[in-house]
């Protein structure tokens, strides 16, 4: 399976599994689909018949909240049935929410940021020390670096040399509420990880040949003399894939509805399928697809900085200051 076809079935499975457990996170699901595809379908030496094995790379997700794309890749791989993917989300479902060490192919439970570096960190160093030659990769999500733990980390892992480690950082400049910008200045981001000793490599994250070519260079550096750890600083697309869903935080937190947000999302992708594949679930799309009329919120700017009314705590006094308003009713 070619790293296109894999993403494209992760961005399938994500829309489905969403939509199936009415749980979160697609837009970042769409977003890290390519980086997961490259890596599951040519970068990752590891073994489905045996997922303990001893010279495997070691994987974390550390933006544990995309884990769907994570389990799909797992699903394809083998490491277990596709079927699984059906119960995400469902109670006693190995496929929790945020990814499980429980299931199979799975090195750490994330969902906590900010820890996911730290412990690749550590299997690095572990890894040198044993005289290992596997590698440790970590995927992290841009608004995850504003925890003061990556950093710590990253100065961690220049200082013990730790050229076993790639980091690659979901870079799709949404996080939580907002863009990052709004949220916490972040730019000049690649700058940052220099100054911490590390080697910078930043590409389009939704162009395989760019991905491809960014895991050569972080290969070519593990072997050189400054023994310096890589970070892939992987500029992408929040929603890749569907249009609707594209750099709108709104669906950070929301899932694919039955009616016109799942019918478009289906056959937006089946409009870019790859040869080769085939949709488990729906194979020729949506035939009579519900579309979205003028009363669906569809193309509105969600973020906290264009929804937030600056001027409601004061209308808000205002009301409470009327005579025969119990002013708790309106307490800030």
């Amino acid at each position: 399976m070619t790293s296109e076809q894999l993403a494209w079935k992760i961005r399938r499975h994500g829309i489905e599994m969403t939509n199936l457990s009415g749980g979160s996170h697609i837009g970042a699901v769409l977003s890290v689909a390519d980086i997961i595809g490259m890596l599951y379908a040519e970068i990752l030496n590891f073994d489905s018949k045996n997922p303990e094995w001893h010279d495997r790379d070691r994987f974390i997700l550390s933006k544990g909240h995309a884990g769907a794309s994570i389990y799909a890749a797992l699903a394809e791989n083998g490491f277990f049935e596709v079927e699984e993917l059906k119960t995400h989300y469902q109670n006693g479902s190995r496929l929790s929410g945020h990814v499980s060490h429980h299931l199979p192919g799975v090195d750490f439970s994330t969902g906590s940021l900010g820890h996911g570096l730290s412990a690749a960190a550590g299997m690095a160093y572990a890894a040198k020390k044993d005289g290992k030659t596997h590698k440790v990769y970590v995927v992290l999500g841009d608004g995850e670096c504003d925890e003061g733990s990556v950093w710590e980390a990253a100065l961690f892992a220049n200082h013990f040399r730790l050229n076993n480690l790639v980091a690659i950082v979901d870079h799709n400049h949404m996080q939580s509420l907002d863009f990052n910008e709004n949220t916490l200045e972040i730019e000049d981001f690649g700058v940052k990880w220099k100054a911490f000793g590390w080697n910078v490599i930043e590409i389009n994250g939704n162009n395989h040949d760019e991905l491809r070519e960014a895991f050569r260079q972080a290969d070519e550096n593990s072997k050189a003399e400054s023994h310096k750890p890589t970070v892939i600083i992987a500029n992408t697309i929040k929603g890749c894939g569907v249009s609707f869903m594209q750099n709108d935080i709104l669906w950070h937190y929301r899932f694919p509805h039955d009616g016109w947000e799942y019918d478009c999302a289906v056959n937006e992708l089946h409009e870019h399928m790859p040869e080769g594949v085939e949709d488990v679930y729906t194979p020729n799309g949506i035939e009579k697809p519900v579309l979205p009329t003028e009363q669906d919120d569809i193309g509105n700017d969600h973020t906290f900085s264009y929804t937030w009314n600056t001027d409601y705590p004061e209308k808000m006094r205002r009301v409470a200051a009327k005579p025969g308003t119990d002013e708790r009713e309106h307490r800030l």
